[in-house]
């Protein structure tokens, strides 16, 4: 938990302003019971009404103090918990965003969620408890005990006998429960894993009836949770009851005792019930130091969970916008030098081995090969999600390991696969990437990706609202409006990732003339399925298995790439045999 250490410096204030009004809200508490004490004894037991009277205003007014302090201390909580709950929300989604994909990628997405919810909402909650009550418990234990010790010393021994045997079940049900928290955690990553797998999938479920395969994997989640949960809660609740069982035979032990030595003398009435004041409040302490602990091992195992993710390394500079001034890319060239690389946690086996070309402004490559051939992973590295194994990649001569990331993506723009939208409207889908984008900016890029007549068809035009992930959006109208994004930010390099495959020939044949035109002022990386997507750009990269088995025009790769003319004759069919 060493991480919250700069955040308690920044509400430390707040922080020794609310422990300082719980210091005097428990102080009020431990005196009530000495002025009972003595209102029975000197003022009901002799009938001196006059000090009864005073006793109670006094008793009252010591109340109203502590309330006071009580409601400071309440407010002060409050507010500074809920800022320091967001505070570290907002930091630990700022950290994620400064991730790599390789890092993001040792986490599922539901950990990732869970993290960020129900983690950091059980930190929240224990810095509120601590700023409320967790300094009162040890202040009214201790001070129970120093109390009962001026008024009779020889109730003491029974006393620290009966907070020593609960301390023991407490640190006890510590040991015990602390392995469980953190299995709950985990069970909770489980079953939001599950819940956001089937609910990005939903379709897909619906489409192949596998509702009961779903209910499984949902059950076997829940069950588990459950399981662990109730394991945990087996061991808190087997330690409570021993604790009030134990300080409920104390205050049997001191009415016992007492009993005897009031027909002594040598003990009041008063300080009877006050010892057995201070026992209920040493009760009502202990259970609250027990509480705290168990608060805290919960605490302890979402922080680690916290930790994990904001004690890992930046590993991409996602502000340095500025540093885009210390490069020049007014000639915008793409290279790629032997270019390898093996996905980090694989078997080792390379997915690129050796990729080698080059691309200048207003030229288009064409990316082919068969399913598995490393093309989406081509798309990645010219993103660096991920770092090259071997060799390297430079834009305008600039190795782009060596810039920041907000850097190289201020000039490169990706449409990929799967069209991702967001909630919102048309227009502010295509202007995502580009903040300052105006109308005609925004037109212009849907007309160029063949979305404006979809769009301007809708009732709201480019204010539709879209649903999450762009529900209420065929596949084919996703596409676009995803290449319009894209096209809006003014990208020096485009990557498209096979982003047409949901298009029909004459629409997609329509988009490839517009980026055509569009790509006179930029370099465009075409990745596709289709050979007829490909065969018209300028040159061709062909790969198979991670292998560069072509590279050239349609042409030449007919004549002297035997894989490249293979998919041509498969897509096109034989009778172009004979025009080749």
């Amino acid at each position: 938990m060493k991480f919250l250490l700069k955040y308690w410096i920044n509400y430390r204030f707040l922080f020794i302003t609310s422990v300082i009004c719980v210091s005097f809200e428990a102080v009020c508490d431990l005196i009530q019971p000495q002025i009972m004490a003595r209102l029975i004894d000197n003022g009901v037991r002799k009938l001196d009404m006059q000090y009864v009277m005073h006793s109670a205003m006094l008793m009252l007014s010591i109340t109203a103090i502590g309330a006071v302090f009580a409601c400071i201390r309440n407010i002060l909580s409050s507010n500074a918990s809920q800022r320091f709950g967001a505070e570290v929300r907002s930091d630990l989604f700022i950290k994620i965003q400064k991730l790599s994909v390789t890092d993001s990628d040792k986490f599922d997405g539901g950990s990732l969620v869970t993290r960020m919810t129900n983690d950091v909402t059980q930190i929240t909650n224990f810095f509120n408890g601590l700023m409320r009550v967790f300094f009162k418990a040890p202040v009214m234990c201790f001070g129970g005990i120093f109390m009962a010790f001026t008024l009779n010393i020889r109730t003491v021994p029974i006393i620290v006998s009966i907070v020593v045997i609960v301390i023991i079940f407490i640190m006890l049900s510590m040991k015990l429960s602390y392995p469980q928290f953190s299995h709950i955690q985990g069970a909770i990553d489980k079953l939001n894993t599950t819940i956001r797998e089937y609910l990005m999938g939903i379709r897909l479920v619906k489409a192949f009836g596998r509702f009961k395969h779903e209910e499984e994997r949902f059950e076997v989640a829940n069950k588990r949770l459950s399981a662990v949960t109730t394991k945990a809660n087996r061991i808190l609740n087997a330690f409570s009851p021993l604790t009030s069982l134990a300080v409920n035979c104390g205050i049997a032990v001191i009415i016992l005792l007492g009993s005897h030595w009031a027909d002594k003398g040598e003990m009041g009435v008063g300080q009877i019930i006050a010892f057995i004041t201070y026992m209920a409040q040493i009760l009502m302490s202990l259970n609250m130091i027990s509480n705290i602990l168990n608060m805290y091992v919960r605490t302890k195992a979402s922080a680690v969970r916290v930790a994990e993710v904001m004690n890992m390394e930046d590993t991409e500079n996602l502000y340095a916008i500025n540093e885009t001034n210390d490069y020049n890319f007014e000639n915008i060239e793409l290279a790629l030098d032997n270019v390898s690389f093996a996905y980090p946690g694989s078997t080792g086996e390379m997915a690129l081995k050796s990729i080698s070309f080059s691309l200048s402004k207003g030229q288009t490559l064409g990316v082919i090969g068969p399913t598995g051939s490393g093309k989406s992973t081509l798309a990645s590295l010219l993103l660096r999600f991920y770092e090259t194994t071997g060799g390297s990649i430079n834009i305008s001569g600039y190795n782009i390991s060596d810039m920041p990331a907000s850097v190289l993506r201020s000039h490169i723009a990706i449409v990929p696969q799967t069209a991702t939208l967001f909630t919102g409207s048309i227009r502010d889908n295509i202007a995502w990437g580009e903040n300052n984008a105006d109308d005609k900016h925004i037109t212009a890029a849907a007309m160029a990706a063949q979305a404006y007549d979809f769009i301007i068809a809708t009732h709201e035009g480019f204010n539709t609202r879209l649903g999450q992930g762009g529900v209420n959006l065929s596949g084919g109208q996703k596409q676009r409006v995803s290449i319009a994004r894209a096209i809006c930010g003014s990208p020096d390099i485009l990557v498209l990732d096979d982003c047409t495959s949901a298009l029909d020939a004459v629409t997609e044949a329509k988009v490839r003339r517009s980026l055509k035109e569009y790509s006179k002022d930029v370099a465009c990386v075409l990745i596709s399925q289709r050979i007829s997507s490909v065969m018209t750009t300028d040159k061709i990269l062909v790969l198979d298995n991670g292998h560069q088995v072509g590279l050239g025009t349609h042409e030449q790769l007919l004549l002297d790439c035997p894989i490249y003319r293979d998919i041509y004759l498969s897509q096109i069919g034989g009778g172009a045999k004979n025009a080749g």
